[in-house]
């Protein structure tokens, strides 16, 4: 799931799609969602996107890789080369043209796999230790991941904490905004098996929104007070 919204200033904010989905029916899905410096974001996309589209005149392409490893490294090497030709002579990567990136899929012969790519070019692997990866805004909405996520959750219960996570993230900084973009890879099926994009009218994000803000008043008006009279030692 990604926001959609950027912004150079609180009077310059517009809506830009961060997920870009390149997929072969039957042979591989590759997700990429970016956070960041919006030139060097969609120059990396835009890099990435005309290369596989003019396969015959390059050596690797996202439609050439053999493994998500590899396409991991193609992505990283890409977003080197952007920020290197963007920055001024000695600029560093964490300067104003960074950028980071979640890439996951799978390729036909391989397992899905999920990577987080930094703006230096390198990257780590999702693990059993840390299962799922946040770019951009993460402080407000990464404790509510953290505190409910359970392997066991399938694509509906998932979404729900996602929604969950995006809207206390919302409400807490001007920086992410609707609408929002949802998708689900399934194993094996090497093909996306759902899209959705979510608006401030989407009835089960109003429910989820609301129903959030509910719950955790109800939370906490169940714990007890603090004992301001009690005696300490």
């Amino acid at each position: 799931m990604s926001d959609t919204r950027t912004n150079a200033g609180i009077d310059n904010v517009s809506t830009f799609r961060k997920m870009r989905i390149w997929e072969e029916p039957g042979e591989r899905v590759i997700v990429l969602m970016s956070s960041g410096n919006l030139a060097t974001t969609q120059s990396v996309v835009s890099l990435l996107d005309e290369r596989s589209k003019a396969v015959p005149e390059r050596s690797q392409t996202l439609l050439e890789t053999q493994s998500m490893y590899q396409t991991a490294r193609l992505v990283g090497a890409t977003v080197k080369e952007v920020i290197s030709s963007s920055a001024p002579a000695g600029q560093k990567a964490e300067s104003y043209f960074n950028a980071s990136f979640i890439l996951g899929g799978q390729i036909k012969g391989g397992e899905p796999r999920l990577f987080m790519i930094y703006p230096e070019g390198n990257f780590i692997e999702a693990s059993e230790d840390t299962p799922f990866f946040q770019i951009g805004e993460t402080k407000y909405g990464k404790p509510i991941i953290v505190r409910a996520y359970d392997r066991k959750m399938d694509f509906a219960e998932v979404a729900k904490l996602l929604m969950i996570s995006f809207d206390s993230t919302l409400k807490s900084n001007l920086s992410v905004g609707l609408p929002l973009d949802l998708m689900f890879y399934e194993r094996d099926t090497f093909r996306t098996s759902f899209k959705r994009r979510i608006t401030q009218d989407d009835a089960y994000y109003r429910t989820i929104s609301d129903g959030w803000s509910n719950a955790l008043r109800s939370a906490f008006n169940e714990l007890p007070d603090f004992p301001v009279n009690a005696t300490g030692t």
